[in-house]
């Protein structure tokens, strides 16, 4: 266990020490009126700007208007092809292999497009497990499929809850759940990393909970990929998405990926929604009428991949290839272990943190809360240059990103919250 420090000197060893320090002069980091870097801390809701992703897409601005249509063949990174390299850059951060993986449409689509194939209830299995207090986007897809099959959400909808008095959950309990209510579920479908707590879910674990049940199981990764240390593959996920616009740094709204393990990678004759872009390639421009779909995740692309957003996925990509998932966890860990241990040095009234103290249960998110005044806290964060992300009712989530916050950043943050929150002791002043 590390034995931190609050002291402004110990700070400055720790950023001295980073081994991935100079992957922040690779972002735009957002100013202050002052002219000052913002304490950036909302990578969980929208990441930085990388720099690559500016050149990137200016390249194939220049392609297009250079070019025209001859683009798709004789771009630097010809258009046809482009999502193809992205295969594995993204296989390394979601630990699949290039064939289960790719990038396409929004994460809500494809959470759809996966719920086509891999929702089929009957009237003995006929439910989704989902966690209680999920993204709301996702409870209303899963609603709406249920809905779409005939069913009635109140009987057909279970939600995983916590314990009385406790904000997170047990995985033991999580198992038994599983374990009882299996044999009428026909998917689960959990965020990997709960949005509002922070707390990051034993996937191989419920995937295998789930698989002795006979259910399926997927994974919404909006707010694991690029955040956690994953290996869906071998975990035997039947699916996963996820957006790339938070710690992934492909810019807002930008495209989705997509996993399917290669044990689907024939299954034809699952339902699915087929789009012309999902047919087998080497006779999609014949423009037959017949359908056959590609082999893999690419069997469920439905149109041509948006290049300008591909663009910046790409640049933000081969940061993460270069880092390396492992090192950026293990500077994740460090990072938001130092974040908790600031905040209970500080002493601050009415602080409580949500997310789970264990390392192994979290990713790079604390999510904290305030007895009273939460608000007021959060808005004097934000004219002091602080970015953080309100949640309501009360939740402040705070989230240092190994590949571009420092040590200094969570040390600066906390010396603004206490003094906000006018606690009794507040780490010296950074220098």
């Amino acid at each position: 266990m590390i034995k931190y420090k609050a002291d402004a000197n110990y700070m400055r060893r720790l950023d001295g020490e980073d081994k991935l320090a100079r992957f922040r002069k690779q972002f735009h980091i957002p100013k202050t009126k002052a002219g000052e870097d913002c304490v950036y801390l909302c990578g969980n809701s929208l990441g930085l700007q990388p720099k690559g992703v500016e050149p990137a897409v200016r390249q194939e601005l220049e392609d297009w208007k250079t070019l025209g249509v001859e683009g798709h063949f004789h771009a630097k990174h010809p258009w046809l092809p482009y999502h193809e390299p992205l295969t594995s850059l993204v296989a390394g951060v979601v630990g699949a292999k290039p064939s289960e993986v790719v990038m396409m449409n929004g994460l809500t689509v494809n959470l759809h497009l996966m719920m086509v194939s891999f929702y089929r209830p009957t009237p003995e299995r006929f439910k989704i497990l989902i966690e209680g207090s999920s993204f709301p986007s996702d409870r209303y897809a899963v609603e709406s499929q249920i809905r779409f099959h005939g069913f009635d959400p109140a009987a057909a909808l279970l939600e995983l809850k916590p314990r009385e008095g406790e904000a997170t959950l047990r995985m033991d309990d999580v198992e038994a759940f599983i374990d009882k209510e299996g044999a009428s579920i026909a998917l689960i479908l959990i965020g990997g990393v709960q949005y509002y707590t922070g707390q990051l879910f034993d996937m191989a674990r419920i995937t295998k909970a789930g698989h002795r049940r006979g259910c399926m199981v997927g994974f919404d990764l909006a707010h694991a990929a690029g955040n956690a240390v994953l290996d869906l593959h071998d975990w035997d996920v039947d699916f996963a998405c996820w957006c790339s616009y938070k710690y992934l740094n492909s810019g807002p709204g930008s495209v989705a990926g997509c996993f399917v393990h290669e044990r689907h990678a024939k299954a034809f004759n699952l339902p699915r929604f087929a789009g012309w872009w999902g047919h087998d390639k080497t006779t999609r421009f014949k423009m037959g009428p017949e359908f056959r779909p590609m082999e893999g995740a690419e069997g469920w692309q439905l149109s041509n991949p948006p290049i300008l957003s591909f663009a910046a996925s790409r640049a933000s990509l081969e940061l993460f290839r270069e880092a390396g998932m492992e090192r950026l966890r293990e500077k994740s860990e460090k990072l938001t272990g130092y974040l908790e241990f600031l905040l209970k040095e500080a002493q601050l009234p009415g602080l409580k943190i949500l997310t789970p103290a264990n390392p192994a249960e979290r990713g790079c998110q604390l999510s904290i809360t305030l007895e009273e005044g939460g608000r007021r806290v959060f808005d004097v964060l934000t004219t002091t240059g602080v970015v953080c992300d309100w949640r309501e009712p009360d939740c402040i989530r705070i989230a240092p990103v190994p590949l571009y916050n420092t040590y200094s950043d969570v040390f600066n943050f906390v010396r603004v919250f206490a003094a906000a929150v006018g606690g009794k002791a507040k780490p010296k002043a950074a220098m």
